[in-house]
């Protein structure tokens, strides 16, 4: 099986799908695809989710590779989101792991509250802006993950500017909900039951009436920097290859 993983806009690929790899054996063919809004200094100035799109059409054609299940977390989701609308035949199946953003289409007065509060927070000090980014996407209560003691790495310094490239995107991109609507293959929607259900709850809801292949799994004591992927790497990599098989059969079945 060949598959593209892409990461959030914090970690770097390899760090972040590290556990997931070794959990899905040698036998799965693997593109860890760091995201495009990092692959220069500063992101490009026209910088959207289709920068993503062409970046893992560049990767997987290098490859030769026609087809592929696709994973994506967080703006790595969002990206993913956008390729299945784009080139769904590319697709043999499409895994979110809760995606930053599906759309803007059926939002309820919680998620416009939510959004809002992204765009309140953008101009802070990358010092502010970040704890408070975190925040936003746990369920109240909840306490974010505190930076390890020591000095950031390095990539660290790109973060805030990535992370504000993706928000810009987000209130322009044309998802396309009819493209996404005729998306006939597996989706797989991975939730964790710690993360803010106004953000992530309600878009796995809202993709469930979209995808007419669609199956949620719930990871109860996950939360959105917690992710099962690096908590929980078996039981998603277990998860992960159910809906390849699936895929798989469905396709021989024609």
């Amino acid at each position: 099986m060949r598959v593209v993983l892409l990461p959030g806009s914090v970690l770097p690929a390899d760090l972040a799908y590290a556990g997931l790899v070794a959990a899905l054996g040698a036998d799965v063919e693997t593109i860890v695809k760091d995201l495009e809004v990092y692959r220069d200094a500063s992101p490009p100035p026209d910088y959207s989710l289709d920068t993503e799109v062409q970046g893992v059409l560049r990767d997987t054609d290098a490859r030769a590779w026609d087809e592929f299940h696709l994973v994506g977390y967080s703006g790595g989701g969002s990206a993913a989101l956008a390729f299945a609308a784009s080139h769904p035949k590319r697709l043999r199946s499409l895994s979110l792991l809760e995606p930053a953003w599906c759309g803007d289409w059926d939002w309820s007065p919680e998620h416009r509250k939510l959004w809002a509060m992204y765009d309140d927070i953008e101009n802070l000090p990358p010092e502010q802006f970040t704890p408070a980014f975190m925040r936003l996407q746990v369920r109240p209560g909840v306490e974010p993950p505190r930076p390890p003691p020591g000095l950031p790495p390095p990539w660290m310094e790109q973060r805030p500017a990535g992370i504000r490239a993706f928000l810009r995107t987000f209130r322009s991109y044309d998802l396309n909900r009819d493209a996404l609507s005729s998306f006939t293959r597996p989706v797989y929607f991975a939730l964790g039951g710690l993360s803010n259900p106004d953000q992530f709850g309600e878009q796995a809801q809202r993709l469930a009436k979209v995808f007419p292949d669609f199956t949620l799994e719930v990871f109860e004591q996950r939360h959105h920097f917690d992710p099962p992927h690096r908590v929980q790497p078996e039981r998603l990599a277990a998860s992960l290859r159910a809906v390849w098989l699936r895929s798989e059969q469905l396709a021989a079945a024609g």
